[in-house]
């Protein structure tokens, strides 16, 4: 099996899988997904290797290196990347129909971004104007 690079985004956090054989260890940041905290994004990161089977990761190992967002972001790019490595491990398309059906957010990107605030209003939105009485 030839080694490949899988990338996955979520806002400003940006994750890249390493992929190649080995015996099925996943480690974020050199870090073990055993001992990632906290247990609930652990569970998020998980769900792709879930839904695909325990048996199609037991053959290769990955390096994920994911910077910058929040945690959560974090996770969710984590998410992406090991979904789009396992789409690409397998090319089946039956799997990628499994992970769309579940959660569109593990194979597409999600483009939202928050509205920038505007000139002249107050530091609480970019919409918020200052109440004003009419009478």
């Amino acid at each position: 099996m030839k080694p490949f690079v899988t990338t996955g985004k979520r806002k400003t956090a940006v994750a890249r899988a390493y992929v190649r054989e080995g015996s099925g260890t996943i480690r974020i940041n050199k870090m073990l997904l055993d001992i990632y905290k906290p247990e609930m994004l652990k569970l998020k990161i998980m769900e792709p290797i879930i839904i695909a089977g325990e048996d199609k990761i037991k053959k290769v190992d990955m390096d994920i290196v994911v910077k910058g967002g929040g945690i959560n972001a974090q996770a969710e790019a984590i998410r992406m990347a090991i979904a789009r490595a396992l789409v690409r491990l397998t090319k089946s398309e039956s799997l990628k129909k499994k992970f769309l059906e579940y959660d569109r957010g593990m194979l597409v990107y999600d483009p939202r971004r928050t509205e920038p605030h505007k000139p002249s209003r107050s530091k609480k939105g970019p919409r918020r104007i200052k109440q004003t009485s009419y009478r």
